[in-house]
């Protein structure tokens, strides 16, 4: 061993130690190894800092993107409420479900591109049902690298072992040698899936339990708080518009409403969607309003009779049910604001603000009537009803009203309704050009990025407010070690102990040994690059032994995949530390265990699938 070589592992020995005790944070010691890795010289700092320029950090970073796609246009709701509807209260039904989605979907397409995608998903199931995202996290990246295991085309590591396995094949004379087929590792992979959904049974209680929102984050009152509080059931009235009303065609400065009815506008309902009112909106037939009759002498009955509507009802509960459309803000008149002494209407809130008053409380009581001809006073309450985006410019924009509660709805709002088809078009794309090949994984995301943003699914702000920098920092600054290990020798001197030690044992033991060094292997370096230096190795043993060169090459696979054991074995792991709030030790805790059973399982089920002395 050379005084190089000796720096170089003291190194990789002081991060894993520091992601051990997690002192400092991650990505602080990624960044620390890639400041102290050229000082060995074992590689320059250009080449330190080529992992920001690595293709598959562009492809990690673009996948964010997709995801957020995902979740802005409500596809991550819509997934994970359809799992949450089939899991029901059952949280080992629910894990189960989403480890098989997973999984099924990393059979055909990248395993770190499926994760980037499903952790928005699986971050809303924890929200919606209370459970802690660590829960979640794991079992969802457990899935990602078991999906490496089902088929050919699942994970890099199996196109690079069955290319070293053709390229062996046709040197030993077999010009017509094949490799593995499509579906190869299928009879392994659905296995260790099934055992890992009932070990994932067991491990999960040590990665959280259930967790109470109300003791995280403030309590917000919800949209059917407000209507109780501020006493709306008895005002807020829906009312369609029939053909015989004279309504029709007329717009709402043609109508007056409020001075002819004492009716306020506050949105109509129309194509199944909800629209804010303007003084230029021509009425239609069918067209549903939805009216505030605060007025002292408004009357339903009398406002259904004068104009020709027909009565609709109205719960508590429509305001929910179209939060995605309408939302309500509580907001305080200050003593410095214009607004004090002038009554609502003079306000002119829908004019300057587009929005309208449906609720005035002073001190603890709310008036139910006559609101829109008091006079404001400093210190009272309003509550405000309209477009969320009016009420985001509200609290960014306003002197005279201070934002005193959003409703608990207004986490739930999508920023691009409307637009769901739009992101799973270009994610179907983007899977269906990963899977084909016709251009590079990493293109195929970029051009997905491009597509979402000419769509207006995403824009710049939203793009770079979705990317985890500190999983991009952590992946690029343990990337380095792969290629120090190998110029300073680290990789061969353990290559060729393994072919000292084992080259007599038993045929298991030797594939057990294949798996194992392979498995530690990845524990350091890529698991693309594990398999381009143990195939080699594996295939050279099983023609010393005269054994088939499939099983063989098939464990090297395998154990490539077997990536659990720690948080930077794989980027699916790195990916899912920050969502799940994990620890180094809480992957070696459930991933060590976990690693063995595959272990088992590869050992036995792939010399029976494929014989090592084949007739």
């Amino acid at each position: 061993m050379t005084i190089q070589l000796a720096i170089v592992l003291f190194l990789l020995v002081a991060a894993i130690v520091m992601f051990a005790t997690n002192r400092p944070r991650m990505d602080a010691v990624a960044v620390i190894m890639l400041v102290l890795l050229p000082f060995t010289g074992a590689l320059t700092m250009g080449e330190a800092l080529a992992g920001f320029s690595d293709s598959n950090i562009v492809l990690i970073a673009a996948l964010f993107i997709i995801g957020d796609g995902l979740v802005r246009t409500g596809v991550a709701r819509r997934l994970g409420d359809w799992l949450i509807a089939k899991a029901g209260a059952n949280e080992m039904r629910l894990v189960a479900l989403l480890m098989v989605v997973v999984c099924a979907l990393g059979a055909t397409m990248s395993s770190t591109a499926v994760t980037a995608i499903f952790i928005p998903v699986a971050l809303r199931i924890a929200q919606s049902t209370g459970t802690t995202p660590g829960r979640l996290m794991m079992p969802l990246s457990f899935a990602a690298l078991i999906s490496g295991m089902t088929t050919l085309i699942a994970t890099a590591p199996n196109l690079v072992v069955n290319s070293e396995l053709v390229n062996h094949l046709k040197r030993a004379g077999q010009t017509d040698a094949t490799g593995f087929h499509f579906f190869s590792f299928t009879p392994v992979g659905v296995p260790v899936l099934i055992l890992g959904i009932v070990y994932m049974a067991f491990a999960r209680r040590w990665l959280g339990g259930k967790t109470d929102p109300s003791a995280e984050k403030p309590h917000r009152p919800t949209l059917a708080d407000w209507v109780k509080e501020y006493k709306l059931a008895g005002r807020e009235h829906r009312v369609s518009v029939t053909a015989q009303s004279p309504l029709v065609g007329k717009t709402l400065v043609d109508l007056k409403l409020r001075d002819t009815a004492g009716a306020n506008l506050v949105a109509i309902e129309r194509d199944r969607s909800l629209i804010q009112p303007t003084a230029q909106t021509k009425l239609r037939t069918g067209d549903i309003l939805f009216v505030d009759l605060a007025a002292p002498e408004a009357d339903a009955e009398a406002l259904r009779k004068q104009f020709a509507l027909e009565l609709m009802p109205l719960s508590g509960s429509y305001f929910t049910d179209h939060s995605q459309d309408i939302g309500m803000a509580e907001v305080i008149v200050p003593a410095t604001s214009e607004l004090v002494d002038k009554t609502v209407i003079e306000g002119g809130f829908r004019t300057r603000h587009g929005l309208s008053v449906i609720g005035l409380r002073r001190g603890s009581e709310a008036m139910e009537r006559g609101l829109r001809q008091e006079k404001l006073h400093v210190g009272d309450t309003l509550l405000l009803v309209g477009p969320w985006k009016s009420i985001r410019q509200l609290g960014s924009g306003s002197k005279d009203l201070v934002i005193l509660n959003l409703p608990a709805e207004i986490e739930e709002v999508l920023p691009v309704p409307g637009k769901a088809i739009h992101a799973v078009v270009v994610l179907l794309l983007v899977i269906g050009l990963m899977i084909s090949g016709v251009v590079p994984n990493v293109q195929a995301a970029l051009l997905g990025c491009l597509l979402l943003g000419v769509l207006g699914v995403v824009d710049m702000q939203s793009s770079y407010r979705s990317i985890d920098w500190k999983t991009i920092v952590l992946i690029v600054g343990m990337l380095p070690f792969s290629l120090a290990l190998q110029r300073t020798g680290g990789v061969d001197l353990m290559a060729d102990g393994l072919m000292n030690v084992i080259g007599g044992s038993g045929t298991y033991v030797v594939l057990a040994s294949i798996f194992v060094i392979t498995a530690m292997l990845g524990l350091f370096i890529s698991n693309t690059a594990t398999a381009v230096l143990m195939a080699p190795v594996a295939l050279a043993i099983a023609d010393e032994l005269k054994a088939s060169p499939y099983p063989f090459a098939m464990i090297v696979a395998l154990a490539a995949s077997t990536a659990f054991m720690t948080p930077v074995s794989s980027p699916v792991n790195t990916l899912v530390v920050t969502p799940g709030n994990y620890t180094f030790g809480d992957f070696v805790r459930v991933g060590v265990p976990f690693a063995i059973v595959v272990l088992v399982v590869s050992v036995v089920m792939v010399p029976w699938l494929m014989p090592l002395y084949p007739n």
